[in-house]
């Protein structure tokens, strides 16, 4: 029997929590019977190992391609903790603070401007009161925009040197440290950063420093063509919101694994699997530290998962890292998701691959959350 068989049988399998717990698996296949979700893999971790992984459903409806444990899946904004996670190991080792600005490492941003008015004629700037911070940057306070005028039709189509040169000769659209705006450019501004001061390019740093430590194999910005075959689709309702169709990810550019054409993107542009990310997560729940070795000091933990966001918006955000009230964790754009729950010493994975859900496939994550949560 082959790798490929092998791993199909054992997503066959389910290995719940407690025996009186139905498995993920029992729980999310009316889904997939439905047409309302292609497939998942859902994964719940301990700070020793996984405690269980159940897959469902197709990673390619159309060539009967079953999930596996070891399907690959663009997690998107998920690359975002990772990333904060590299950024505070300067942190901890002195080289930077949170609160440097950023201008003192990336001279080009020492001539950002605010919008001080806009109208429908003319778009008025001054001096923003401060200059933006690497805190800014990490927790969506600095102002800059989701991203530059640059970063079109693509998100991957600019070496992360000058895409951030994009992002400080584009204004301000709020007063640094005031008010949270979501913004792939400043978790990418933070990165280019960690650049300068390490020395290293970021997706070495981030390969040598974290991903081969803690022994993360499948997690890249340029997928292999073994990994790509392993790669699960991405879906959405079809035009009559009944039935799902296949599509290409319209954020990035093909093919994946080039590396000519195609560039790092920190805030959102790696392919991981359930089982890598959940090795990310147990150093998290060992306040920084895993398999004998530690990448973070616990007081960086608590600031990473400290709420950095003003109480008075919706948006709780710590560095990197969405908060609910008793998780930290991330999402991404095609439906991915990681909780860390530190009071119940657990963390829940959840790949899938989808822009939207028909029916009620939406349902089909908390269904497996609540699941865990019992």
């Amino acid at each position: 029997m082959n790798r490929r068989l092998i791993l199909a049988a054992l997503a066959s399998l389910a290995f719940p929590l407690h025996a009186e717990t139905p498995s993920a698996k029992a729980l999310l296949s009316p889904f997939v019977e439905r047409g309302e979700l292609a497939g998942a893999v859902a994964l719940v971790t301990d700070a020793e190992g996984t405690l269980s992984v159940d897959c469902v459903g197709w990673a390619d409806i159309e060539a009967k391609r079953p999930m596996t444990p070891d399907t690959l899946f663009w997690i998107a904004s998920e690359s975002k903790p990772m990333t904060a996670v590299a950024v505070m190991m300067l942190v901890d080792e002195g080289k930077i603070t949170l609160d440097d600005p950023v201008e003192k490492y990336l001279p080009e941003f020492r001539a950002q401007m605010l919008v001080a008015e806009k109208t429908e004629t003319q778009t008025v700037l001054k001096k923003p009161a401060r200059p933006i911070t690497i805190r800014d940057c990490l927790s969506h306070m600095s102002g800059l925009p989701f991203k530059s005028a640059a970063e079109e039709p693509v998100l991957d189509g600019l070496p992360l040197a000058a895409a951030v040169r994009t992002y400080a000769m584009t204004p301000l659209q709020t007063e640094p440290g005031t008010a949270y705006q979501y913004s792939n450019a400043g978790i990418n501004t933070a990165a280019r950063v960690l650049e300068v001061v390490s020395g290293m390019p970021y997706e070495r740093f981030m390969q040598e420093r974290l991903f081969d430590p803690l022994g993360i194999k499948d997690t890249t910005f340029w997928p292999d063509e073994a990994q790509v075959a392993r790669l699960a689709k991405s879906y959405r309702p079809d035009e009559d919101k009944t039935k799902l169709e296949a599509f290409e990810i319209t954020q990035l550019r093909y093919p994946l694994s080039d590396r000519i054409h195609r560039f790092p993107m920190p805030a959102g542009g790696l392919f991981s699997t359930a089982e890598d990310t959940a090795r990310f997560a147990r150093m998290l729940l060992n306040r920084g530290a895993y398999e004998g070795r530690r990448y973070l000091s616990e007081s960086a933990v608590g600031e990473i998962t400290k709420r950095q966001t003003p109480d008075s918006v919706s948006n709780a955000y710590g560095l990197g890292f969405a908060l609910g009230p008793d998780w930290f964790g991330h999402g991404g754009a095609h439906a991915t998701n990681l909780e860390i729950h530190p009071g119940k010493s657990r963390a829940i994975i959840w790949m899938v691959q989808h822009a939207g859900f028909p029916g009620d496939g939406k349902e089909a994550q908390g269904v497996f959350k609540q699941s865990f949560l019992k």
